[in-house]
């Protein structure tokens, strides 16, 4: 007797651009554009990875850096970010948020501004037709210099206002350390952008504290390590900071060996506020409706649990008043609601 997760809104708050690609999606237009796939991504799907190490994360990166190589022409970000609503609506999202480094497509899109307008305006496209809110997180690559940082969270501030809701640091924790793009995050924060860099993945309680310490975070990407410091744990309850859990990507990369490490309940028990994500579906395998069934059936989680989870999504969101108090009433009647079969 358990109410429909399907049917719980909630937002989705750590989903990548590329990694939300449906895997029909990257079958078809890798054979439409002439791309060879690896048996990874093809009969082997989803594949088998491990990014504890440098190979592993290598693998992972090659295997992603293929799949962004059949977004060829602006119809397939335009149906890419379609899919991708239509997704969220299925799992029950009103509210989902994107992250992108435009830089990974602006040598085929004409630039930086040319690709973040052709983005901008797919969402905008996107939720017009599914009813699905959508902003967008522009996200620096930490493996890369600081200063290509500032310029994509000057192109970020651009277009603040224009479906652009929050900055990011993303790729391998390992070789670029948050301090090291206080700069760039300081010109997001000024913009009014949330702050929601990746940490606390493939590396401990230090990464989660630089995100806080150096970025002011709203979110943090991950941060399931931050239970290596229970102090830190209390601070990001108290200070309310969001951690983006995504559970099946953890188990994918190895950050833990299987689904029950994941420390979800441990961080929720202990105040902690959770969005659960996907992170990489396309690599993954699982989405957002799935994240939740392994909170109720692996973690133990009641239905008021989960109804508090996807409030935990909502609250920590960027989406205007509006939605959040839309979307809040929803999951209370969700959860008013009888269960099925009472």
């Amino acid at each position: 007797m358990e109410r429909p997760i399907t049917r719980l809104p909630k937002a989705h708050l750590h989903l990548h651009f590329t990694g939300s690609m449906r895997h029909g999606t990257l079958v078809e237009l890798a054979r439409l554009r002439g791309v060879h796939l690896p048996q990874a991504l093809v009969e082997e799907w989803p594949p088998k990875l491990r990014a504890t190490d440098e190979r592993g994360w290598f693998r992972f990166q090659r295997l992603y850096d293929i799949a962004r190589s059949v977004l060829r022409e602006p119809e397939d970000v335009y149906r890419l970010l379609r899919e991708a609503a239509e997704d969220e609506r299925a799992a029950g999202s009103g509210w989902l948020e994107i992250q992108v480094d435009p830089s990974g497509y602006a040598a085929r899109f004409d630039g930086l501004t040319a690709t973040m307008e052709l983005i901008l305006d797919a969402a905008r496209t996107a939720e017009r037709g599914t009813g699905v809110g959508i902003g967008v997180v522009v996200a620096a690559n930490r493996t890369r210099h600081p200063l290509d940082a500032k310029a994509l969270a000057r192109l970020a501030r651009q277009y603040a206002d224009r479906g652009v809701v929050g900055f990011g640091l993303n790729n391998d924790e390992r070789r670029g350390r948050a301090r090291e793009f206080e700069g760039a995050f300081r010109i997001a924060r000024r913009a009014g952008l949330l702050s929601v860099p990746h940490g606390g993945e493939l590396q401990g309680a230090r990464s989660v504290r630089e995100c806080l310490d150096e970025l002011d975070a709203h979110r943090i990407g991950h941060g399931v390590r931050a239970v290596e410091d229970p102090y830190l744990v209390e601070r990001i309850a108290t200070q309310e900071v969001t951690l983006e859990v995504c559970p099946s990507s953890n188990v994918g990369l190895g950050v833990v060996e299987e689904l029950a490490h994941v420390p979800l309940r441990r961080l929720f028990d202990a105040g902690a506020p959770i969005a659960l994500g996907t992170d990489d579906p396309l690599l993954f395998g699982p989405r957002l409706a799935e994240q939740y069934e392994t909170a109720r059936h692996v973690f133990g989680f009641s239905d008021a649990e989960l109804a508090e989870l996807a409030r935990m999504s909502i609250r920590g969101s960027g989406a205007p008043e509006s939605r959040r108090k839309e979307l809040l009433a929803g999951v209370d009647a969700w959860l008013a609601a009888p269960p099925a079969g009472a």
